[in-house]
């Protein structure tokens, strides 16, 4: 299994933890990346600005991984989306996938439709499978309660994105399951975190984080689990600006979850990143059992 890994823009910046904890991972289950040095941005951005330019972005990338014959592995929901969205648009309209591939040719680049984008979790779950993932575990978590929060554009639009059922998911919380770890019901799982709004409500965005993480602690979470970068930047850097603001009664940690299976499959805290989480993950360890878990 080899994929070309799609770096969200934020990630290199602000969250490289959850680059760390990826590389970790998939190069502990044997799943090998290619990394393009001429991807850029998917576009997400623009989509609002210049149209056009959105697409021709996400579109650049999709012709960089299929001159690869590689699918294209990202770790972020919006570049996910958005993939898919101008993967769908190339393949309805013909016109618009003529007028794209004229731009591309100044590159030497065409996209046909051979390859596909797929989130981190849709290759974990789709492509190797839980069983497969599970023969890998050596140590399983103990009485650790987890709030999975899928994040918006992995599941919306649903005719678009296909990951999992809209209303009433499980995908995630199997992989999160994997670990030993009890993925928790809880009333706000679904809502959006709030990080669409900031820069432009504030006030708007950190009521919704809050209401996330109340809702959370109440149903007797003891981390979040996210796996997308904006998710986890909302959870992480922006809940860290909450509890300055608001007090920290509704604190609750986020973990990415490359760093939660990565420590199930024995990687060390520091090669995750758990380190550079503003909000400390320093108690995750506690509910790690040391024995090896028998795989007979």
């Amino acid at each position: 299994m080899k994929y070309a890994l799609l770096r969200c823009c934020t990630t290199p910046i602000v969250l490289r933890q959850y680059e760390w904890s990826t590389n970790a991972v998939l190069d502990k289950l044997g799943i090998g990346l290619v990394d393009v040095k001429e991807f850029g941005c998917c576009g997400y951005p623009l989509r609002n600005i210049n149209f056009k330019a959105y697409v021709i972005s996400s579109a650049r990338n999709l012709a960089l991984a299929e001159r690869e014959n590689l699918d294209l592995l990202t770790v972020c929901n919006c570049c996910y989306g958005t993939m898919r969205h101008i993967e769908q648009l190339l393949q309805d309209d013909g016109s618009t996938r003529k007028e794209v591939n004229k731009t591309l040719e100044k590159e030497g680049l065409r996209y046909e439709g051979k390859i596909r984008p797929k989130h981190l979790l849709q290759v974990l779950y789709d492509d190797l499978g839980i069983k497969a993932l599970r023969k890998q575990i050596v140590h399983t978590f103990k009485d650790l309660n987890i709030a999975t929060h899928y994040g918006c554009r992995i599941l919306r639009p649903s005719k678009l994105i296909k990951f999992d059922k809209p209303h009433s998911p499980s995908k995630f919380d199997e992989l999160v399951e994997v670990t030993g770890a009890r993925s928790i019901d809880w009333l706000k799982k679904h809502e959006c975190c709030g990080s669409p709004l900031w820069g432009v409500n504030e006030d708007l965005s950190l009521d919704l984080t809050e209401s996330k993480l109340k809702h959370a602690k109440e149903s007797a979470a003891d981390f979040l689990c996210v796996a997308c970068s904006y998710c986890q930047i909302q959870f992480d850097h922006v809940q860290k600006i909450l509890v300055s603001r608001r007090g920290p009664q509704h604190q609750l940690p986020s973990i990415l979850y490359p760093q939660l299976l990565g420590l199930s499959l024995g990687i060390d805290s520091e090669t995750l990143g758990l380190q550079m989480n503003q909000i400390s993950l320093k108690d995750i360890e506690y509910y790690l059992l040391d024995k090896a878990v028998s795989q007979s």
